[in-house]
């Protein structure tokens, strides 16, 4: 970026070249707030107000706020005040968890825990952002707060297996045994290198004082279901769903009620909640429902591809 101002004859091949690698800082560690700094007065350099703008949105959409604020910026000339509003967003809301933390009091808690259920964090950067915000208040405040933070964050991107392997953690050390289990299943599947579902079904049968081995069996598949129909309605929160059936619905017409909402919601883009849906319906021997398990798990996985503007 220097040397576009000190270079005259090369000047737009080293912009372009300072905007490619600055792009991928950016892709690289999304929580250097100076990554963010200068794509923005990499834009502003260039005066391209569209590539500034879609920065503002992705950076809104990282700290989890409606991209849609952006659009009330019409008409507004947004390569002289982009900057500042950028700047304004990483003073208020730091994307360094230990700084966002240390600056955060107890009304601050209180007001992030409400907006939190309000926010889609499907972004894989929102997601990784605020279940390291969750983390640090997990240590503060406990378990009865950040549980239910924690589900939503699962919700929206049921492949962190990390997030689940914490959840897990804080069911079992309330004595909250099946749902301590469903979690570890959960990041097992995600993470087959892992051992947690196994290693808790050991620690169940095996009794602490005498170390003999007690039959233990998982919950059962009401109980799963029940588990996966609470994880689906949160994942499908902003999207309506026809999940509705009636008493004299037939085998064949209840089943095609299911394919049609699982096809309705991996048609929507709404693959946490087409993930936990094939999961309630594979848990009930549906085994049809693999299928669409697969086009959930595939669409999941692309959500994890970011492009930087």
């Amino acid at each position: 970026m220097k040397l576009s101002k000190t270079d005259p004859n090369r000047s737009i091949e080293n912009i372009e070249w300072a905007e490619q690698n600055s792009r991928q800082a950016l892709l690289h560690d999304f929580t250097h707030p100076d990554n963010w700094r200068i794509l923005s007065n990499i834009k502003v350099l260039l005066s391209d107000e569209i590539g500034l703008r879609a920065l503002l949105i992705d950076l809104f959409t990282v700290l989890g706020r409606d991209p849609e604020q952006v659009s009330q910026l019409d008409g507004v000339p947004i390569l002289d005040v982009g900057n500042e509003l950028l700047e304004a967003a990483l003073s208020h809301d730091h994307l360094d968890p230990d700084l966002w933390f240390d600056a955060i009091d107890e009304d601050g808690i209180n007001q992030f825990c409400v907006r939190f259920h309000t926010l889609d964090l499907s972004d894989p950067r929102c997601n990784v952002l605020f279940g390291r915000r969750v983390e640090r208040l997990w240590k503060s405040i406990g378990d009865e707060t950040c549980i239910p933070l924690a589900r939503l964050l699962l919700s929206n991107r049921p492949q962190n297996f990390e997030m689940w392997v914490d959840l897990g953690r804080a069911h079992e050390r309330r004595g909250a045994h099946d749902e301590a289990w469903f979690c570890y299943d959960q990041a097992q599947t995600h993470a087959p290198h892992l051992d947690v579902r196994d290693s808790f079904r050991h620690r169940m049968e095996t009794q602490m004082e005498t170390g003999r081995k007690t039959p233990w069996s998982p919950p059962a598949i009401e109980v799963r279901d029940e588990f996966l129909s609470k994880m689906q309605k949160l994942a499908s929160r902003f999207h309506s769903t026809t999940d509705v059936q009636h008493e004299d619905d037939t085998d064949n017409e209840i089943e095609d009620t299911d394919v049609r909402e699982l096809s309705n919601l991996l048609d929507a883009g709404e693959y946490s909640a087409a993930f936990f849906l094939s999961r309630r319906l594979l848990t009930r021997g549906e085994e049809w429902a693999q299928e669409y398990l697969d086009k959930a798990s595939t669409g999941l996985a692309s959500e994890d591809d970011v492009n930087i503007p």
